[in-house]
């Protein structure tokens, strides 16, 4: 019975050993160990039997990215208005060791810095910039936190500005002068569009005077041209008139011809002066028809002669 005891004890001691001692660490995960005080190891995902009563655990890293909240502060920017900010931060433990052994307490430093690093980028801007100039600010608070928490085994990966709140009074100022701005802009592009309208219609009356004054050049150009091709038409058909008329002087009975049409025009024109008025002057040798048809006569042939 006292032997059963025994074994049983020893069995107990033995699964109590080995809870003790048997470790299995999760994936993304590092534990530091301790051997008699002092740090013997890291242990990485799967698992571990450490040496009973010698080795521990001392500390335990998720080697995750996190994110960490950034309390809300007050900020004072160039132009000495305070604003309100907040944010958050991303970090990731590279070396477990300097995690354990650089810093008490990594989160709380990180924190502590990214604020203090944030008033300082503030500071350096207009309150006008501040909104335009996040990135700007982010990568400078990335830059600073990078630096310091190197030798912690810490990476800041990035920060991020999640908001920034100007005081009451300052948002009411900061609405009128958008709703002024606006308003330029509104009256500036009316007034662009006015310009641009009397730009178009001036324009446009040019091109119609040019358009008008081509026209009227044309116009005048063709009725030049047509005058002239009349005129030379007349002319030409008075030309072969004559050379018919010279040819028919020629030709047996033509002077006869002539002068009867001479006399029949004489006659028509002259009775044509009794229509126009009362009193008229008439040739003193007007009943001399047949010097007046040979006198015709002569100066048809001489044109004709003339024309050909």
């Amino acid at each position: 019975m006292e032997t059963l005891i025994g074994v049983g004890v020893i069995v107990a001691l033995v699964i109590f050993v080995i809870a003790k001692t048997a470790t299995i660490v999760p994936q993304q995960n590092a534990f530091v160990v301790e051997s008699l005080g002092k740090y013997s190891k890291t242990l990485e995902a799967g698992f571990h039997i450490l040496i009973p009563f010698i080795e521990r655990i001392a500390y335990k890293h998720s080697l995750k990215e996190r994110a960490v909240d950034i309390p809300e502060q007050v900020c004072i920017t160039k132009d000495n208005v305070q604003v309100h900010v907040d944010g958050v931060l991303y970090m990731q433990v590279l070396d477990p060791r300097r995690a354990s052994y650089g810093i008490r307490d990594y989160h709380f430093a990180i924190a502590q810095l990214a604020q203090t690093t944030l008033r300082s980028e503030m500071g350096k801007i207009d309150l006008d910039r501040t909104f335009e100039e996040r990135s700007s600010i982010n990568a400078a608070v990335v830059n600073e936190l990078d630096l310091a928490s190197d030798p912690w085994g810490v990476k800041v990966l990035r920060y991020e500005i999640k908001n920034i709140t100007p005081p009451a009074d300052v948002l009411t100022a900061m609405e009128k002068q958008m709703r002024a701005e606006r308003e330029k802009r509104a009256v500036i592009l009316d007034s662009e569009g006015q310009r641009d309208a009397a730009i178009n219609q001036a324009e446009g009356e040019k091109q119609k005077i040019i358009k008008e004054s081509e026209a009227t050049r044309q116009q005048q150009i063709n009725e030049a041209e047509g005058e002239a091709a009349a005129i030379l038409a007349v002319a030409t058909a008075t030309a072969e008139g004559l050379r018919s008329v010279a040819a028919s002087l020629e030709v047996d009975g033509g002077d006869a011809a002539m002068q009867l049409r001479i006399a029949e025009q004489y006659i028509t024109q002259f009775g044509q002066l009794a229509k126009v008025g009362n009193t008229f002057v008439v040739p003193a040798n007007l009943s001399d028809i047949a010097s007046v048809i040979t006198m015709a006569t002569g100066i048809a042939k001489q044109n004709g002669r003339t024309s050909a």
